[in-house]
């Protein structure tokens, strides 16, 4: 094959550095021709490899600004997935490959999947055309969304300039309604709600107790020795204010039911 392009590949040849890529069958003497036609679109560089060892050549990362393959008879070359990967690590961003592939191979796909863009494919003649992109495989960039939101009051602002929110607006009707007495009542073992099966602390009582019925009548309890006021550490056994706190003498102390008979 003389070496003749695409307008869109001769433009791209000069002063580029050109890496041509041939396959198995193919004879050196037409590939030295190939290249030294190659040589008057005065390209900067021109290398030649055999396809076979293109993986094991080495080449740097994005060293070449054009790659032709398979373009030389017979056209043995079929352009693989893994073998596409390391043609477009070792192109420039921006740079081109054309070549011919052998058969009806998935070669469109394996270009999308490389990272290649403006893929064009001949179907008459199996030739294809495409780009690398304008950046290099693996680049990251930080998108403008992603940075967090950062706000301030200027210092210039006087206390009585900012409008601040009333907090009795962050209520509703809801939360101003007291709650009832009797859904704060848990049981002194469990802690819970309902009443536990050896309910000893009157919860039991109170959970079945008749709403409406009139609370437990009260009993004045009255010293005999005089003491109780003191504390615990001044009453008796039988004492009925053992546990409560200390008073003020003459102080009227009133005692439940319960309180009054501790075996019920």
């Amino acid at each position: 094959m003389s070496a003749t392009f695409p307008q869109e590949v001769q433009d791209k040849l000069k002063g580029s550095t050109v890496l041509v890529l041939w396959g198995s069958g193919t004879n050196p003497e037409n590939v030295q021709k190939f290249s030294q036609e190659l040589g008057s679109h005065q390209c900067s560089r021109i290398v030649v490899e055999h396809a076979e060892r293109l993986i094991l050549s080495g080449h740097p990362s994005s060293n070449f600004d054009v790659v032709l393959s398979n373009l030389c008879e017979p056209h043995s070359m079929s352009h693989s997935f893994e073998f596409l990967s390391e043609i477009v690590r070792i192109m420039k961003p921006g740079g081109i490959i054309f070549a011919k592939e052998n058969s009806d191979s998935k070669v469109s796909t394996n270009l999308k999947l490389t990272g290649f863009s403006s893929i064009k494919v001949e179907t008459s003649d199996g030739t294809f055309f495409a780009q690398k992109p304008n950046f290099e495989v693996g680049a990251s960039s930080t998108l403008s969304f992603g940075k967090p939101a950062v706000w301030s009051l200027s210092n210039n602002l006087l206390d009585d300039q900012i409008e601040l929110i009333n907090e009795d607006d962050l209520l509703d009707e809801s939360d101003l309604i007291k709650p009832a007495a009797e859904t704060l009542r848990v049981c002194g073992t469990t802690g819970k709600r309902k009443a536990c099966k050896d309910c000893s602390c009157g919860l039991a009582e109170e959970l079945g107790a008749d709403p409406a019925a009139k609370p437990a009548e009260t009993k004045t309890a009255t010293s005999s020795c005089g003491s109780c006021y003191l504390g615990d550490a001044f009453r008796c056994a039988s004492c009925p204010y053992l546990g409560m706190p200390a008073f003020k003498p003459g102080e009227k102390i009133t005692l439940s039911e319960r309180q009054l008979n501790p075996d019920l």
